[in-house]
């Protein structure tokens, strides 16, 4: 009896396990592939400073007279590349690539006249939203509406972001400095430009356009060029806190344009006086604050410490940073590097590129692989398992194996193309060789930019920057043969269309 009741107890037992590990199965298994899925469509957060420079971030440049904690915290715990290049050395060009991993030189640039971005045309946006990624662009936009500049507020401003792959936009039309100076909503003007206000240009500095530099133009009635980058941090914020409550089982994808530290420099009032270097010290120290700000929502809503989210922080170009600031203050927003902002030289086009994705990349670790920013759009698409269409992304290479900090056999790219402020001006790194095929810095705010060649001298500029990261000794006429075959190499990656294997 004794015997029996024993077995009944234990096969109801087996009966009951068996019948809550059925009843739990389909939640374990849908629990087990969440997790297995989660990092292939991770939250994407690709944070675009506005002429940030290589040596202004201290993980980069420890003499730099600036503290970045944010930033160097994201070094800390992920990658930091050492060979990103923006797609050009001015803002405009280098956006285009960045958005659609072409390069700008395919396309015309002429934001001011119309949208620079083809409708039809793959952004970074449109990708992820086809695989149900909730999109946003917050920030400077700076590619162009369909009418161009002639921005009509009774209407909706058509041509940008929201017409080119994002669900939700907040955020100016070009730079800081350039009118007219109001906020757009999606698609419509929060308030349209109806005063004139004049130029501002701070007296004593070592360059015009250094300190509070704006242009005159038309303004919103409440546009305040101090607000701004807090302005546009808030919306940043506000998109992560409700995506979180009202979307957490969609991924999503926050391109965070910031404004700065792009002239005017208008640090907030907590940040002046917190650097040696004056106004743009202060202003550097604020935009890491803006990053920081982001990477604590992030924090909150308990979406940075899995492999649920990627973070990237990055910049469109190089510093405005001349040689009187380096020589007044001892801060190199460059680095070691020559140029600025516009040239071709390291200076101008070399730009921080810093990864974090907990649980895939490998914390602490670098990587000299050279990358563009234009190899984003291929990096997103195999993160989320697409290949490419042959009229998508037709420069834009995948190194996602760079970023997860794999082993590489050989280089990810076999040259990257770069463009000085001029479009038809584009020089060719390959390995440690760099060829720009003419004279001068090709910029437009470091004279000479183009030098006539001398009798019996070089045509152009040959460097090998693993020896000469500065730029300073022109190998040009004694490696003939260098010169050759990135030439042949150069006029084969333009003429095509399309510099993708």
């Amino acid at each position: 009896m004794n015997g029996a009741i024993v077995a009944g107890k234990r096969s109801f037992s087996a009966s009951f396990v068996a019948c809550l590990f059925l009843w739990l199965l389909p939640a374990v298994a849908e629990e087990v592939e969440a997790n297995r899925q989660a990092p292939d469509r991770p939250n994407i957060v690709l944070i675009l400073a506005d002429d940030l420079g290589y040596g202004d971030v201290r993980c980069y440049n420890p003499d730099s007279q600036v503290v970045t904690p944010h930033m160097d915290r994201l070094a800390r715990e992920g990658i930091r590349f050492t060979n990103a290049y923006a797609p050009a050395a001015v803002c405009h060009p280098s956006r285009y690539g960045l958005l659609t991993g072409r390069y700008p030189f395919r396309a015309e640039m002429n934001w001011r006249e119309r949208s620079l971005i083809a409708e039809e045309r793959m952004t970074i946006g449109s990708l992820l939203r086809k695989h149900e990624y909730i999109t946003a662009c917050i920030g400077k936009w700076h590619l162009g509406f369909d009418r161009g500049v002639e921005y009509d507020c009774s209407r909706p401003l058509a041509g940008g972001p929201i017409g080119r792959g994002f669900d939700h936009y907040f955020g100016i039309p070009a730079s800081l400095d350039i009118p007219p100076y109001f906020y757009i909503r999606q698609d419509r003007c929060v308030a349209a430009p109806t005063r004139t206000i004049e130029d501002s240009v701070e007296p004593g500095l070592t360059s015009r356009v250094h300190g509070r530099f704006w242009r005159a133009g038309k303004s919103a009635p409440d546009f305040r060029h101090d607000d701004v980058l807090d302005r546009l941090t808030d919306e940043a914020v506000a998109f992560l806190r409700k995506h979180r409550r009202q979307s957490p089982d969609r991924p999503f994808l926050l391109y965070f344009s910031l404004t700065a530290p792009h002239t005017p420099w208008v640090p907030g009032e907590r940040f002046r006086g917190r650097s040696p270097i004056g106004a743009y010290g202060d202003f550097l120290t604020h935009t890491d604050d803006a990053i920081g700000r982001v990477l604590t929502t992030l924090d909150e809503l308990r979406l940075a410490a899995g492999e649920e989210t990627l973070v990237i922080v990055t910049s469109d170009n190089g510093p405005l940073w001349f040689e009187p600031d380096i020589e007044c203050h001892g801060h190199r927003a460059t680095h070691v590097f020559r140029g600025l902002k516009g040239d071709i030289w390291e200076g101008g086009i070399r730009v921080p590129f810093i990864a974090r994705w907990p649980g895939r990349i490998p914390a602490r670790s670098t990587s000299d692989e050279v990358v563009g920013l234009v190899d984003c759009l291929a990096m997103f698409a195999a993160i989320v398992g697409e290949e490419l269409p042959d009229d998508a992304g037709e420069d834009s290479v995948d190194i996602l194996p760079a970023l997860l900090g794999r082993k590489l056999d050989r280089p990810l790219r076999e040259a990257l193309l770069l463009q000085s402020n001029r479009g038809d001006r584009i020089a060719i790194r390959q390995g440690p060789w760099k060829l720009i095929p003419w004279l001068g810095g090709g910029g437009f705010l470091n004279p000479p930019a183009f030098v006539e060649p001398v009798e019996g001298g070089p045509l152009g500029q040959l460097y090998h920057l693993d020896d000469d990261p500065a730029e300073r000794h022109n190998l040009y006429q004694k490696h003939p043969d260098v010169v050759e075959r990135l030439s042949k190499l150069l006029e084969g990656s333009e003429q095509p269309g399309r510099n993708r294997r």
